[in-house]
């Protein structure tokens, strides 16, 4: 319940929205207005989510301060396909801007993409890395598909509601409007409720970021500054001694690196950290290079199996299976790569191996695994609860499904490299320039 007065509008205000584009943007906030390029929904249902968010400004704060991180990168992105900056916001009303979140259908990272869709979109889902939870990964797949389906309607709440419910479920909806003599436009569409509330929370979120003092609320600070840049690493590290070197906890690292599914990354991995911190982490990853301990990957050769590996580098099964997000259940085969301590030769261990190559499987693995599912009501509240359990069953009209009821189905697309990497240079944030819009596909 919340907290503290109840604010009521009884009816909602209109938005005269001013900007003085001859100055730079204050903050991201004052960027993201700039953007703004959807017209606007006008409705019940708007101002229903208005007050929902607004008689919550703890829990609104908190999201907003969490999406800090991100903002810069979307709004860039954004900015350089010539896309409206509103939809920076939908991550918000995808998963509170947490690229942790995974849904009950399946649906996982800011942008929720379901297992399909994300390989349809070139996200890659392996034993080492899920990029649906990858911030940059995702966003320029989001972003793209967000593209295909604005193309395909021509229209940006239809795009939305496509998003949300699938294209072929909306070509299906504008279909019997037609048929039956009906205006095709989202407002006059039957749908379902999630997807009825869908834009409505999108656009209750641009009146709050339009003008925060009309709903006496204040916008975090958010610099109009890159967050992260990214850094290859030389040499497999462990994530735990990454964000040690670069001087980080753990939660905070993992937040900007969030797609990894092992405790360590392989060499040549490009690592997400902090602008003020990017040369100092390099500096120090070179000498943990030269003088750290050090983790390889040993691909699992015809007739081993996990326990004989474990045996001939010095580990017992149950350090292998946490090292690499195993349990007894797991089936492997030849050619499947494992994390094991480097400098051990197979058959040659010497001493209590773990301890002297600072094993990475502490804390750091059930930080990986464990996570929390989100749901996701009709008034936009966050229903977190373990995702141990029963599997849970997929809803009906999953999310981005690339559904080919509508004509079309998800192509492939190439991976669009959206922040810039640092290989031994200064830092290199993402580019501010814009770019005309055009069809991505």
């Amino acid at each position: 319940m919340p907290r503290g007065p109840v604010l009521e509008l009884t009816d909602p205000p209109q938005r005269v929205l001013t900007l003085d584009l001859t100055r730079d943007a204050n903050d991201i906030w004052d960027r993201i207005r700039r953007g703004f390029g959807m017209p606007d929904l006008d409705s019940e249902l708007v101002a229903e989510q208005q007050l929902f968010y607004i008689n919550r400004p703890g829990f609104l704060k908190k999201v907003f301060e969490r999406g800090g991180r991100y903002l810069y990168h979307i709004v860039d992105e954004l900015e350089r396909r010539g896309m409206p900056t509103e939809l920076a916001l939908l991550p918000m009303v995808e998963s509170s801007y947490n690229p942790m979140a995974y849904s009950p259908s399946h649906a996982a990272g800011l942008w929720q993409f379901i297992p399909s869709t994300g390989r349809n979109y070139n996200l890659t889902q392996d034993a080492w890395v899920d990029e649906r939870r990858d911030v940059i990964a995702s966003t320029a797949a989001a972003l793209d598909y967000l593209q295909t389906i604005y193309d395909m309607h021509g229209d940006w709440h239809l795009a939305l509601a496509s998003y949300n419910w699938g294209e072929g479920a909306v070509g299906r909806a504008i279909q019997r409007n037609l048929d039956d003599g009906l205006p095709a436009e989202y407002s006059h569409l039957r749908m379902p409720g999630e997807t009825r509330n869908y834009v409505p929370k999108l656009q209750a979120l641009k009146n709050i970021v339009a003008q925060p003092e009309l709903y006496r609320f204040e916008l975090p600070y958010v610099p109009n500054s890159p967050h992260f840049v990214t850094v290859d690493t030389p040499t497999t590290i462990e994530l735990a001694t990454a964000a040690r070197l670069a001087g980080m906890p753990l939660d905070e690292f993992l937040a900007l690196n969030p797609s990894h599914n092992r405790p360590a990354v392989t060499e040549g991995s490009a690592l997400v950290v902090p602008v003020d911190r990017a040369e100092q982490f390099q500096l120090r990853l070179a000498e943990h290079q030269r003088n750290g301990t050090q983790w390889r990957t040993y691909e699992l050769q015809r007739g081993e199996t996990l326990a004989s590996v474990a045996q001939a580098f010095g580990l017992s099964l149950n350090q292998l299976y946490q090292i690499n997000r195993l349990d007894a259940r797991s089936r492997v085969s030849a050619g499947y790569s494992l994390l094991v301590p480097d400098g051990v030769e197979p058959g040659h261990p010497s001493g209590d191996v773990l301890e002297e190559a600072g094993s990475p499987a502490h804390s750091i693995v059930p930080r990986l695994t464990g996570g929390k599912t989100v749901r996701m009501d009709a008034k936009g509240t966050d229903k977190s609860t373990a995702t141990k359990g029963t599997k849970p069953a997929a809803k009906k009209g999953v999310k981005r499904r690339a559904d080919k009821g509508a004509g079309t189905s998800a192509k492939k697309t190439p991976s669009v490299p959206a922040a810039k990497k640092m290989s031994g240079g200064a830092a290199k944030p993402t580019s501010g320039k814009k770019q005309p819009q055009k069809n991505q596909r």
